[in-house]
């Protein structure tokens, strides 16, 4: 069973970051993905990056290309997304996932950008 734990939610002003740590265990199918999506009250939920390990790649929403780092470490078995140059459009719940044969959520994590 793999479970999910994420962290590093919380209130900034726009121009901040935050990094958002995600820890996996029981992940051990070769071909995954692990990423984050975020959920807006009223609107729909929204791809933010991810991780496939079939070709080692990482992905990004448009909206939050050149601002989020989406990085791994091995060791930890944890998943990070450094999140920069933070708007008001980047609040929302922030929901760690791992897709392979089935598909884990862990808990949301709230992030505020707000003045």
């Amino acid at each position: 069973e793999v479970q999910l734990q994420a962290s590093g939610g919380g209130l900034v002003q726009p121009g901040g970051s935050l990094r958002l740590s995600c820890a996996a265990s029981g992940l051990t199918e070769d071909d995954y993905a692990i990423g984050w999506f975020r959920q807006v009250p009223g609107k729909e939920r929204e791809g933010v990056s991810c991780f496939t390990s079939r070709d080692a790649r990482k992905y990004y929403a448009d909206s939050v290309k050149g601002r989020f780092t989406f990085s791994t470490d091995n060791a930890k078995n944890t998943v990070y997304l450094q999140m920069n140059s933070l708007k008001p459009e980047d609040t929302g719940v922030y929901y760690c996932y791992a897709f392979g044969r089935g598909a884990s959520w862990g808990q949301g994590t709230q992030v505020t950008v707000s003045s």
